[in-house]
Protein backbone atom coordinates (compact mmCIF):
# COMPACT_ATOMS: atom_id res chain seq x y z
CA UNK A 1 0.00 0.00 0.00
CA UNK A 2 2.66 2.84 -0.75
CA UNK A 3 0.23 5.65 -1.15
CA UNK A 4 -1.08 4.87 2.18
CA UNK A 5 2.38 4.89 3.91
CA UNK A 6 2.53 7.10 6.98
CA UNK A 7 5.71 9.56 6.90
CA UNK A 8 8.06 10.01 10.18
CA UNK A 9 9.49 14.07 8.96
CA UNK A 10 12.19 14.42 11.21
CA UNK A 11 13.71 17.53 9.34
CA UNK A 12 12.91 19.82 12.47
CA UNK A 13 15.36 17.70 14.87
CA UNK A 14 17.85 18.60 13.15
CA UNK A 15 20.97 20.90 14.17
CA UNK A 16 20.65 22.43 10.92
CA UNK A 17 16.92 23.18 11.34
CA UNK A 18 17.15 24.71 14.99
CA UNK A 19 20.87 24.94 15.78
CA UNK A 20 23.46 23.12 17.95
CA UNK A 21 22.76 23.59 21.29
CA UNK A 22 19.21 21.90 21.22
CA UNK A 23 19.23 19.94 18.05
CA UNK A 24 21.06 16.39 16.53
CA UNK A 25 23.49 16.52 14.21
CA UNK A 26 23.73 13.68 11.51
CA UNK A 27 27.31 12.57 12.88
CA UNK A 28 25.01 12.19 16.15
CA UNK A 29 22.31 9.77 14.50
CA UNK A 30 24.96 8.02 12.56
CA UNK A 31 26.94 7.41 16.12
CA UNK A 32 23.59 5.86 16.95
CA UNK A 33 22.70 3.51 14.18
CA UNK A 34 24.61 0.82 14.97
CA UNK A 35 23.28 0.42 18.63
CA UNK A 36 19.63 0.44 17.22
CA UNK A 37 20.39 -1.79 14.39
CA UNK A 38 21.76 -4.66 16.70
CA UNK A 39 18.20 -4.05 18.52
CA UNK A 40 16.22 -4.33 16.38
CA UNK A 41 18.21 -7.55 15.29
CA UNK A 42 17.80 -9.11 18.95
CA UNK A 43 14.35 -8.45 18.98
CA UNK A 44 13.57 -9.56 15.55
CA UNK A 45 15.25 -13.24 16.95
CA UNK A 46 13.18 -13.01 19.68
CA UNK A 47 10.32 -12.85 18.01
CA UNK A 48 11.36 -16.28 16.44
CA UNK A 49 11.54 -17.56 19.76
CA UNK A 50 7.84 -16.47 20.67
CA UNK A 51 8.40 -13.13 22.35
CA UNK A 52 6.89 -9.63 21.64
CA UNK A 53 3.76 -11.65 20.83
CA UNK A 54 1.86 -8.15 19.71
CA UNK A 55 4.06 -8.02 16.95
CA UNK A 56 2.02 -11.55 15.66
CA UNK A 57 -1.81 -10.21 15.69
CA UNK A 58 -1.88 -8.45 12.61
CA UNK A 59 -0.97 -12.35 10.84
CA UNK A 60 -3.26 -13.55 13.14
CA UNK A 61 -5.89 -15.44 10.82
CA UNK A 62 -7.74 -17.33 13.00
CA UNK A 63 -7.83 -14.30 15.12
CA UNK A 64 -9.65 -12.11 12.78
CA UNK A 65 -11.95 -14.73 11.96
CA UNK A 66 -12.96 -15.48 15.35
CA UNK A 67 -13.77 -12.05 15.43
CA UNK A 68 -15.40 -11.21 12.35
CA UNK A 69 -17.63 -14.20 13.30
CA UNK A 70 -18.41 -12.85 16.55
CA UNK A 71 -19.50 -9.68 14.73
CA UNK A 72 -21.68 -11.39 12.65
CA UNK A 73 -23.46 -13.37 15.38
CA UNK A 74 -24.69 -10.02 16.75
CA UNK A 75 -24.55 -7.47 13.86
CA UNK A 76 -28.09 -5.65 13.47
CA UNK A 77 -29.44 -7.35 16.97
CA UNK A 78 -28.77 -4.49 18.86
CA UNK A 79 -28.88 -0.70 19.43
CA UNK A 80 -26.29 0.13 21.66
CA UNK A 81 -23.07 -1.28 22.48
CA UNK A 82 -21.29 -1.29 26.23
CA UNK A 83 -17.42 -1.92 26.78
CA UNK A 84 -16.93 -2.22 30.81
CA UNK A 85 -12.97 -2.32 30.44
CA UNK A 86 -10.44 0.62 31.58
CA UNK A 87 -6.69 1.07 30.15
CA UNK A 88 -5.44 -1.20 28.10
CA UNK A 89 -9.12 -2.36 27.90
CA UNK A 90 -10.84 0.88 26.81
CA UNK A 91 -8.61 3.48 25.28
CA UNK A 92 -7.55 1.24 22.14
CA UNK A 93 -11.61 0.94 21.74
CA UNK A 94 -12.19 4.85 22.10
CA UNK A 95 -9.26 6.04 19.59
CA UNK A 96 -10.60 3.10 17.02
CA UNK A 97 -13.81 4.54 17.16
CA UNK A 98 -13.13 8.23 17.16
CA UNK A 99 -10.62 8.31 14.31
CA UNK A 100 -12.52 5.77 11.92
CA UNK A 101 -16.12 6.57 12.61
CA UNK A 102 -18.21 10.48 11.97
CA UNK A 103 -17.30 12.56 15.39
CA UNK A 104 -20.82 12.51 16.44
CA UNK A 105 -21.76 8.80 15.50
CA UNK A 106 -23.54 7.92 18.69
CA UNK A 107 -26.01 11.14 17.62
CA UNK A 108 -26.70 10.01 13.82
CA UNK A 109 -30.03 8.42 13.63
CA UNK A 110 -29.43 4.49 13.21
CA UNK A 111 -30.10 4.31 9.20
CA UNK A 112 -27.34 6.61 8.80
CA UNK A 113 -24.89 4.46 11.71
CA UNK A 114 -22.59 1.34 10.59
CA UNK A 115 -24.04 -0.11 14.18
CA UNK A 116 -25.30 0.23 17.43
CA UNK A 117 -23.86 3.52 19.54
CA UNK A 118 -20.85 2.65 21.37
CA UNK A 119 -20.08 3.83 24.84
CA UNK A 120 -16.86 2.74 26.76
CA UNK A 121 -17.19 2.97 30.35
CA UNK A 122 -12.96 3.44 31.31
CA UNK A 123 -14.08 4.48 34.83
CA UNK A 124 -16.36 3.86 37.94
CA UNK A 125 -17.14 7.60 38.43
CA UNK A 126 -21.17 7.09 39.69
CA UNK A 127 -22.81 10.10 38.24
CA UNK A 128 -21.13 8.95 34.94
CA UNK A 129 -22.14 5.45 35.45
CA UNK A 130 -25.25 5.91 36.81
CA UNK A 131 -26.47 8.36 34.05
CA UNK A 132 -25.41 5.68 31.25
CA UNK A 133 -28.03 3.53 32.95
CA UNK A 134 -30.68 5.86 33.00
CA UNK A 135 -29.35 6.26 29.55
CA UNK A 136 -29.69 3.31 28.34
CA UNK A 137 -32.81 2.18 30.39
CA UNK A 138 -35.14 2.36 27.73
CA UNK A 139 -33.38 0.38 25.23
CA UNK A 140 -31.93 -1.74 27.60
CA UNK A 141 -33.50 -5.20 26.29
CA UNK A 142 -31.38 -4.08 23.30
CA UNK A 143 -27.52 -3.29 24.99
CA UNK A 144 -24.81 -5.71 24.24
CA UNK A 145 -22.22 -5.36 27.10
CA UNK A 146 -18.71 -6.54 26.11
CA UNK A 147 -16.78 -7.19 29.36
CA UNK A 148 -12.68 -7.35 28.74
CA UNK A 149 -10.79 -7.97 31.69
CA UNK A 150 -7.30 -10.41 31.18
CA UNK A 151 -7.79 -12.29 34.87
CA UNK A 152 -11.47 -10.44 35.72
CA UNK A 153 -9.91 -9.20 38.79
CA UNK A 154 -9.43 -5.60 38.10
CA UNK A 155 -11.75 -3.99 40.65
CA UNK A 156 -13.40 -1.19 38.23
CA UNK A 157 -13.97 -3.41 35.38
CA UNK A 158 -15.35 -5.93 38.02
CA UNK A 159 -17.73 -3.95 39.78
CA UNK A 160 -19.48 -2.24 36.42
CA UNK A 161 -19.83 -6.26 35.67
CA UNK A 162 -21.57 -7.15 38.99
CA UNK A 163 -23.63 -3.95 38.47
CA UNK A 164 -24.65 -4.96 35.03
CA UNK A 165 -25.31 -8.58 35.67
CA UNK A 166 -27.91 -7.60 38.60
CA UNK A 167 -29.52 -5.06 36.48
CA UNK A 168 -30.34 -7.69 33.45
CA UNK A 169 -30.83 -10.54 35.58
CA UNK A 170 -33.68 -7.73 37.89
CA UNK A 171 -34.87 -6.01 34.68
CA UNK A 172 -35.08 -8.72 31.83
CA UNK A 173 -34.52 -12.54 33.88
CA UNK A 174 -31.41 -14.51 33.72
CA UNK A 175 -31.93 -15.50 30.04
CA UNK A 176 -30.79 -11.80 28.89
CA UNK A 177 -27.48 -12.31 30.62
CA UNK A 178 -26.09 -14.97 27.56
CA UNK A 179 -27.73 -12.88 25.35
CA UNK A 180 -26.66 -9.51 26.05
CA UNK A 181 -22.64 -10.14 27.30
CA UNK A 182 -20.24 -11.07 25.71
CA UNK A 183 -16.80 -11.83 27.81
CA UNK A 184 -13.27 -10.99 26.75
CA UNK A 185 -10.99 -12.55 28.60
CA UNK A 186 -8.00 -14.90 29.48
CA UNK A 187 -8.33 -18.06 27.05
CA UNK A 188 -7.90 -20.53 29.86
CA UNK A 189 -7.69 -19.21 33.12
CA UNK A 190 -8.38 -16.35 35.25
CA UNK A 191 -11.55 -15.54 37.37
CA UNK A 192 -13.90 -14.32 34.51
CA UNK A 193 -12.91 -17.33 32.70
CA UNK A 194 -14.71 -19.27 35.20
CA UNK A 195 -17.49 -17.14 35.20
CA UNK A 196 -17.75 -17.49 31.41
CA UNK A 197 -17.52 -21.67 31.57
CA UNK A 198 -19.75 -21.61 34.76
CA UNK A 199 -22.56 -19.62 33.27
CA UNK A 200 -22.34 -19.91 29.99
CA UNK A 201 -21.43 -16.51 28.44
CA UNK A 202 -20.02 -16.06 24.86
CA UNK A 203 -16.55 -15.12 25.12
CA UNK A 204 -13.88 -14.00 22.86
CA UNK A 205 -9.64 -14.73 24.01
CA UNK A 206 -7.36 -12.17 25.25
CA UNK A 207 -4.45 -13.67 23.20
CA UNK A 208 -1.73 -15.01 25.60
CA UNK A 209 1.84 -12.71 25.93
CA UNK A 210 0.17 -9.90 24.66
CA UNK A 211 -0.46 -6.87 27.95
CA UNK A 212 -3.79 -5.00 28.19
CA UNK A 213 -1.67 -1.72 25.99
CA UNK A 214 -0.41 -3.61 23.41
CA UNK A 215 -3.91 -5.73 22.57
CA UNK A 216 -5.86 -3.14 20.46
CA UNK A 217 -5.05 -5.29 17.61
CA UNK A 218 -6.37 -8.33 19.09
CA UNK A 219 -10.46 -9.17 19.84
CA UNK A 220 -10.17 -6.66 22.72
CA UNK A 221 -10.03 -3.78 20.45
CA UNK A 222 -11.03 -4.95 17.44
CA UNK A 223 -15.16 -6.63 18.42
CA UNK A 224 -16.22 -3.14 19.41
CA UNK A 225 -14.88 -1.53 16.30
CA UNK A 226 -15.94 -4.64 13.66
CA UNK A 227 -19.75 -4.34 15.50
CA UNK A 228 -19.60 -0.41 14.75
CA UNK A 229 -18.96 -1.06 10.95
CA UNK A 230 -15.29 -0.43 10.87
CA UNK A 231 -13.14 -2.99 8.39
CA UNK A 232 -11.13 -4.78 11.32
CA UNK A 233 -9.49 -7.00 8.34
CA UNK A 234 -8.23 -3.72 6.78
CA UNK A 235 -6.48 -2.22 9.99
CA UNK A 236 -4.85 -5.38 10.54
CA UNK A 237 -3.33 -5.02 6.82
CA UNK A 238 -2.55 -1.65 7.60
CA UNK A 239 -0.78 -2.97 10.62
CA UNK A 240 1.22 -6.02 8.86
CA UNK A 241 2.72 -3.57 6.26
CA UNK A 242 3.81 -1.48 9.49
CA UNK A 243 5.19 -4.94 10.61
CA UNK A 244 7.20 -5.10 7.60
CA UNK A 245 8.80 -1.76 7.57
CA UNK A 246 9.73 -1.79 11.70
CA UNK A 247 11.20 -5.64 10.92
CA UNK A 248 13.92 -3.58 8.81
CA UNK A 249 17.72 -3.53 9.86
CA UNK A 250 18.53 -0.24 7.66
CA UNK A 251 17.57 1.72 10.56
CA UNK A 252 16.91 4.86 8.26
CA UNK A 253 13.89 2.75 6.82
CA UNK A 254 12.55 1.34 9.41
CA UNK A 255 10.65 4.27 11.13
CA UNK A 256 10.14 2.87 14.28
CA UNK A 257 13.48 2.36 14.86
CA UNK A 258 14.31 5.94 13.61
CA UNK A 259 10.99 7.41 15.75
CA UNK A 260 13.02 5.34 19.04
CA UNK A 261 17.04 6.39 18.67
CA UNK A 262 15.51 10.36 18.40
CA UNK A 263 13.26 10.25 21.09
CA UNK A 264 15.96 8.50 23.22
CA UNK A 265 18.73 10.99 22.01
CA UNK A 266 16.61 13.83 23.46
CA UNK A 267 15.82 12.15 26.39
CA UNK A 268 19.39 11.95 27.11
CA UNK A 269 19.85 15.82 26.36
CA UNK A 270 16.97 16.20 29.29
CA UNK A 271 14.17 16.72 27.04
CA UNK A 272 12.03 14.35 28.52
CA UNK A 273 8.61 15.87 27.97
CA UNK A 274 7.39 14.19 24.16
CA UNK A 275 3.88 15.93 23.51
CA UNK A 276 1.98 14.83 20.71
CA UNK A 277 0.19 17.44 19.07
CA UNK A 278 -3.12 16.03 16.52
CA UNK A 279 -3.99 18.16 13.80
CA UNK A 280 -7.07 15.65 13.52
CA UNK A 281 -10.15 15.51 15.76
CA UNK A 282 -10.04 11.71 14.57
CA UNK A 283 -6.75 10.89 15.91
CA UNK A 284 -7.05 12.62 19.08
CA UNK A 285 -7.54 9.87 21.24
CA UNK A 286 -4.95 7.73 19.41
CA UNK A 287 -2.66 10.03 21.42
CA UNK A 288 -4.58 9.17 24.52
CA UNK A 289 -3.71 5.64 24.10
CA UNK A 290 0.23 6.57 23.14
CA UNK A 291 0.10 8.02 26.90
CA UNK A 292 -0.76 4.95 28.36
CA UNK A 293 1.30 3.25 25.67
CA UNK A 294 4.77 5.48 26.45
CA UNK A 295 4.02 6.01 30.06
CA UNK A 296 3.45 2.79 31.59
CA UNK A 297 5.53 0.54 29.48
CA UNK A 298 8.78 3.05 29.76
CA UNK A 299 8.87 4.36 33.51
CA UNK A 300 10.61 1.70 35.51
CA UNK A 301 13.01 1.88 38.85
CA UNK A 302 14.53 -1.53 37.94
CA UNK A 303 16.70 -2.63 34.95
CA UNK A 304 16.77 -6.03 32.85
CA UNK A 305 19.66 -6.70 34.82
CA UNK A 306 17.73 -5.94 38.35
CA UNK A 307 19.58 -2.95 39.07
CA UNK A 308 18.14 0.27 40.33
CA UNK A 309 17.46 2.96 38.10
CA UNK A 310 14.73 5.95 37.53
CA UNK A 311 14.04 5.99 33.65
CA UNK A 312 11.19 7.10 31.84
CA UNK A 313 9.76 10.06 29.34
CA UNK A 314 6.35 11.69 30.48
CA UNK A 315 3.97 11.73 27.05
CA UNK A 316 1.68 14.99 27.00
CA UNK A 317 -1.48 14.95 24.51
CA UNK A 318 -2.43 18.25 23.29
CA UNK A 319 -4.90 18.75 20.29
CA UNK A 320 -4.26 21.12 17.28
CA UNK A 321 -5.75 24.10 16.86
CA UNK A 322 -6.82 24.32 20.34
CA UNK A 323 -3.83 24.00 22.35
CA UNK A 324 -2.20 26.67 20.07
CA UNK A 325 -4.66 28.87 22.59
CA UNK A 326 -3.61 26.72 25.85
CA UNK A 327 -0.01 25.22 25.80
CA UNK A 328 2.20 26.89 23.19
CA UNK A 329 2.89 29.80 25.11
CA UNK A 330 4.59 27.24 27.38
CA UNK A 331 6.19 25.07 24.78
CA UNK A 332 7.87 28.33 23.09
CA UNK A 333 8.71 30.26 25.92
CA UNK A 334 8.68 27.83 29.00
CA UNK A 335 11.84 25.64 29.43
CA UNK A 336 13.54 23.33 26.27
CA UNK A 337 12.80 20.46 27.40
CA UNK A 338 9.72 18.73 25.46
CA UNK A 339 10.31 16.88 21.92
CA UNK A 340 6.61 17.61 19.92
CA UNK A 341 5.31 14.98 17.79
CA UNK A 342 3.12 16.13 15.06
CA UNK A 343 0.41 14.07 13.65
CA UNK A 344 -0.86 16.13 10.83
CA UNK A 345 -3.44 14.50 8.00
CA UNK A 346 -2.86 15.48 4.00
CA UNK A 347 -6.47 14.82 2.80
CA UNK A 348 -9.58 14.64 5.19
CA UNK A 349 -11.97 12.78 4.45
CA UNK A 350 -14.34 15.60 4.29
CA UNK A 351 -13.79 19.33 4.23
CA UNK A 352 -15.85 22.61 4.47
CA UNK A 353 -15.18 25.61 2.09
CA UNK A 354 -15.01 29.18 3.51
CA UNK A 355 -17.48 30.55 1.44
CA UNK A 356 -16.85 33.84 -0.62
CA UNK A 357 -19.69 36.26 0.24
CA UNK A 358 -20.31 40.07 -0.17
CA UNK A 359 -19.98 41.97 3.06
CA UNK A 360 -17.16 40.61 4.34
CA UNK A 361 -14.58 42.86 6.32
CA UNK A 362 -11.39 43.45 4.72
CA UNK A 363 -9.74 41.97 8.14
CA UNK A 364 -11.32 38.84 7.26
CA UNK A 365 -10.90 38.61 3.95
CA UNK A 366 -8.01 36.30 3.58
CA UNK A 367 -10.14 33.29 4.60
CA UNK A 368 -12.36 33.13 1.58
CA UNK A 369 -12.00 30.78 -0.62
CA UNK A 370 -10.08 28.30 1.47
CA UNK A 371 -11.32 25.21 3.25
CA UNK A 372 -11.16 24.28 6.68
CA UNK A 373 -8.99 21.55 6.07
CA UNK A 374 -6.16 23.78 4.60
CA UNK A 375 -6.75 26.39 7.75
CA UNK A 376 -6.31 23.72 10.14
CA UNK A 377 -3.07 22.29 8.13
CA UNK A 378 -1.93 26.14 7.98
CA UNK A 379 -1.54 26.49 11.53
CA UNK A 380 -0.03 23.33 12.20
CA UNK A 381 2.49 24.41 9.70
CA UNK A 382 2.87 28.16 11.12
CA UNK A 383 3.42 26.44 14.86
CA UNK A 384 5.57 23.96 13.40
CA UNK A 385 7.80 27.01 12.16
CA UNK A 386 7.10 29.23 15.32
CA UNK A 387 8.74 26.21 17.39
CA UNK A 388 11.53 25.76 15.25
CA UNK A 389 12.35 29.38 15.65
CA UNK A 390 12.53 29.55 18.61
CA UNK A 391 14.74 26.31 18.90
CA UNK A 392 12.42 23.74 19.69
CA UNK A 393 12.37 19.94 18.33
CA UNK A 394 9.18 19.29 16.46
CA UNK A 395 8.60 15.85 14.55
CA UNK A 396 5.79 15.38 12.33
CA UNK A 397 3.76 11.73 11.43
CA UNK A 398 1.70 12.56 8.34
CA UNK A 399 -0.95 10.88 7.47
CA UNK A 400 -2.14 10.76 3.86
CA UNK A 401 -5.66 10.29 4.72
CA UNK A 402 -6.78 8.99 8.18
CA UNK A 403 -8.71 5.77 7.30
CA UNK A 404 -8.13 1.74 8.50
CA UNK A 405 -5.11 1.34 7.35
CA UNK A 406 -3.45 4.36 8.23
CA UNK A 407 -4.45 3.73 11.67
CA UNK A 408 -3.58 0.39 11.66
CA UNK A 409 -0.02 1.56 10.88
CA UNK A 410 0.26 3.95 13.16
CA UNK A 411 -1.23 1.90 15.89
CA UNK A 412 1.68 -0.83 15.02
CA UNK A 413 4.72 1.82 14.50
CA UNK A 414 4.15 3.15 18.14
CA UNK A 415 4.45 -0.38 19.86
CA UNK A 416 7.51 -1.21 18.00
CA UNK A 417 8.90 2.21 18.88
CA UNK A 418 8.03 1.30 22.61
CA UNK A 419 9.77 -2.01 22.36
CA UNK A 420 13.01 0.02 21.09
CA UNK A 421 13.19 2.41 23.39
CA UNK A 422 12.58 0.17 26.08
CA UNK A 423 16.11 -1.66 24.82
CA UNK A 424 17.54 1.40 24.67
CA UNK A 425 16.52 2.41 28.30
CA UNK A 426 17.63 -1.28 29.11
CA UNK A 427 14.20 -1.97 30.93
CA UNK A 428 11.27 -4.11 30.69
CA UNK A 429 8.61 -2.53 28.53
CA UNK A 430 6.36 -4.86 29.04
CA UNK A 431 5.52 -4.89 32.68
CA UNK A 432 3.97 -2.60 35.33
CA UNK A 433 4.86 -3.27 38.47
CA UNK A 434 4.24 0.02 40.30
CA UNK A 435 0.05 -0.25 39.25
CA UNK A 436 -0.16 -3.30 41.44
CA UNK A 437 0.42 -1.66 44.64
CA UNK A 438 -2.77 0.82 43.90
CA UNK A 439 -5.02 -2.46 42.88
CA UNK A 440 -3.59 -4.29 46.43
CA UNK A 441 -4.61 -0.86 48.65
CA UNK A 442 -7.89 -0.65 46.84
CA UNK A 443 -8.26 -4.42 47.46
CA UNK A 444 -7.54 -3.62 51.65
CA UNK A 445 -9.63 -0.69 51.54
CA UNK A 446 -12.48 -2.86 50.17
CA UNK A 447 -12.11 -5.46 52.75
CA UNK A 448 -10.89 -8.34 50.05
CA UNK A 449 -9.00 -11.70 52.36
CA UNK A 450 -5.58 -11.94 51.78
CA UNK A 451 -4.92 -7.88 51.83
CA UNK A 452 -4.81 -7.37 55.49
CA UNK A 453 -1.31 -6.34 55.66
CA UNK A 454 -1.95 -3.61 53.28
CA UNK A 455 -4.91 -2.36 55.36
CA UNK A 456 -2.95 -1.87 58.10
CA UNK A 457 -0.25 -0.35 56.20
CA UNK A 458 -2.67 2.07 55.27
CA UNK A 459 -4.01 2.85 58.56
CA UNK A 460 -0.17 3.30 59.54
CA UNK A 461 0.30 5.94 56.89
CA UNK A 462 -3.08 7.54 57.39
CA UNK A 463 -1.99 8.41 61.02
CA UNK A 464 1.35 9.07 60.34
CA UNK A 465 -0.23 11.89 58.06
CA UNK A 466 -2.54 12.96 60.43
CA UNK A 467 -5.22 15.68 59.70
CA UNK A 468 -3.99 18.49 57.84
CA UNK A 469 -7.06 20.63 55.55
CA UNK A 470 -8.00 24.07 55.07
CA UNK A 471 -11.43 24.67 55.06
Amino acid sequence: MPALDLILDYGNVLDRAIGPAHGLSPAEIRRAVPTVRALVRQIERERRQGQHRYRDLPHDRPMLRETQAAVARYAGRFENLVVLGIGGSALGNIALQTALNPPYYNLLPARLRRGPRLFVMDNVDPVQFGNLLDVLGPTLKKTLFNVISKSGETAETAAQFLIVRDLLRRRLGASALRKQMVMTTDPEAGTLRGIVAQEGYDALPVPPGVGGRFSVLSAVGLFSAGLCGIRIDRILAGAAAMDRRVSRTDVRRNPAALLALLLYAFYVRGKRLHVMMPYSYQLKDLADWYRQLWAESLGKCTAVDGRPCVVGPTPIKALGATDQHSQIQLYREGPNDKVIIFLEVEEFTRDVPIPRSAGVPAELAYLQGHTLGRLLNAEKRATEYALVASQRPCLTIRFPVVREETVGQFILLWEAATTIAGALLRINPYDQPAVQMGKEFTFALLGKPGYERQRAAYAKAARRAGRATVS
